[in-house]
């Protein structure tokens, strides 16, 4: 079987996929933009396609953690790296695959400091975040409700 460096590593099984998509990203930085109207693109096909809700919160929230995770990859891996979502039950999993084996850390917040909060802005608008060694490079991971409990579709 085949496997993209976005699912190499991590020993967890591998629980079959609604919808999913991938997106190679280039070590210059100028996919980021693309990465984003390509998550806004993804969801809309989900909520058609599959009839699963997603509110328009929830794909900016998206939009966002996407921003973060690949404008990271771009700063601090140099090179290849792979945007993978893919859609589990109601779940969005937003994956970052990239070069660089060094495995981010959040730091304590601090209002004072400039820059460096990507991780804790994904940190803090998903429902969770893991990082992962895979044996050639990370994986970064958060996950998003498409729809929070008690919110109706607003696309």
């Amino acid at each position: 079987m085949d496997r993209s460096p976005e699912d190499i590593g991590g020993g967890q099984p591998v629980v079959p996929a609604l919808a999913e998509v991938a997106l190679a990203l280039d070590s210059d930085g100028s996919r980021i933009a693309h990465a984003r109207d390509l998550a806004a693109a993804f969801l809309d096909e989900v909520e058609h396609a599959h009839g699963i809700p997603v509110v328009t919160t929830t794909v900016e929230i998206v939009q966002l953690i996407v921003s973060e995770l690949v404008t990271n990859a771009r700063k601090y891996a140099p090179g290849p790296a792979v945007l993978h979502l893919r859609i589990v039950g109601t779940t969005l999993q937003v994956g970052l695959w990239d070069s660089n084996p060094v495995l981010p850390v959040a730091k304590s917040p601090d209002p004072e400091r400039i820059g460096q909060h990507g991780l804790e802005i994904v940190a803090a608008l998903a429902q969770s975040l893991t990082v992962e060694p895979t044996p050639v490079g990370k994986r970064v991971t958060a996950r998003v409700a498409l729809c929070p409990a008690g919110t109706a579709s607003t696309n």
